[in-house]
């Protein structure tokens, strides 16, 4: 009996000046060990050697597509899923490198009758491990605890059905959610199916650099509140208790900024954003937490200046 064929998975893959990166993203790929797939890395006009790299790649299942996308990354995933020929579609951006298993599992949790998979991820900083992040769990990623909780997936370890894809009309390209994309196309997913499986293997690295867009906090911060307000005009209970659970949300997220910044020793930048959090929602308790590391951060600042 003849054996099937293995789905096609196609592998979006946006860049722009990645020349550093983009090599070992694309080695990475021809390394799985599910071989049928096809890459489209979609070029914002690099003015590195990017080009250069890319092509050097004489594998006919990678191909370029120059496109300016102005600095909107959606519109250039959604160039590469009008052309993508596969059943299901994985993201790879082009700073990030999957590990030789990554398709061969995700592809067989999507066969057994899932949606959507995530896997596990380890985050590094020059070669060196900062931790590994398992994402999901199922429980997390249903819509109204994505919403309410924030995100739970990461677009690099995650492969969806190009039919569900087309279904919520891809990626939306409102610059005012650049960066916060992916949050809101889970979302809307999210809305359409709960068949989401989340494998615990660490199964690709996301490489952390100054280039990253999560780098810029209040950025992502600003977003992120604009993909929560987009959702929340769906709903329309107007009753107090859903208004304390969304001002609660929204603090969330500039709490999350002011981590970032404190992460970052940036302590007053900080110190700014969890001001913002407790005028929203006093009633976080890890805020207070925050805060007290900020305001030692601060004096720390302050001994050195008088040193």
């Amino acid at each position: 009996m003849k054996a099937s064929t293995p789905p096609l998975v196609s592998v979006v893959i946006p860049t722009y000046n990645h020349a550093h990166f983009i090599g070992t993203a694309l080695q990475s790929l021809t390394d799985q060990t599910h071989d049928r797939w096809e890459a489209i890395v979609v070029n914002n006009y690099s003015i590195d050697n990017t080009i250069e790299i890319i092509d050097s790649f004489s594998d006919q299942r990678i191909r370029r597509v120059d496109f300016h996308n102005h600095g909107v990354i959606a519109t250039a995933r959604n160039v590469a899923i009008k052309q993508a020929r596969g059943e299901y579609v994985a993201f790879l951006d082009s700073d990030d490198i999957w590990y030789p298993e990554k398709l061969a599992r995700c592809v067989a949790a999507l066969e057994a009758g899932s949606d959507l998979v995530c896997h596990g991820e380890r985050w590094v900083k020059e070669g060196t491990v900062l931790r590994e992040v398992s994402y999901g769990p199922m429980a997390r990623a249903k819509y109204n605890k994505l919403l309410y909780e924030g995100n739970c997936l990461s677009t690099s370890a995650t492969v969806v059905r190009k039919s569900i894809i087309e279904k919520v009309n891809g990626f939306s390209e409102e610059p005012a959610i650049n960066i916060a994309e992916d949050y809101d196309l889970w979302l809307r997913i999210a809305r359409l199916t709960e068949r989401f499986v989340f494998l615990p293997e660490m199964l690709g690295e996301f490489r952390i650099h100054s280039g990253n867009s999560s780098g810029a906090p209040l950025r992502a911060a600003k977003a992120e509140l604009a993909v929560l307000e987009r959702h929340f005009q769906h709903d329309n209970d107007i009753g107090w208790l859903l208004q304390v659970r969304r001002q609660r949300r929204r603090a969330l997220v500039h709490y999350a900024a002011g981590r970032a910044f404190q992460l970052s020793g940036i302590p007053r930048s900080a110190l700014a954003c969890f001001k913002q959090a407790f005028y929203l929602s006093p009633f976080i308790l890890r805020l207070y937490v925050a805060v007290g590391l900020a305001g030692l951060g601060l004096v720390g600042l302050w001994g050195k200046r008088d040193a």
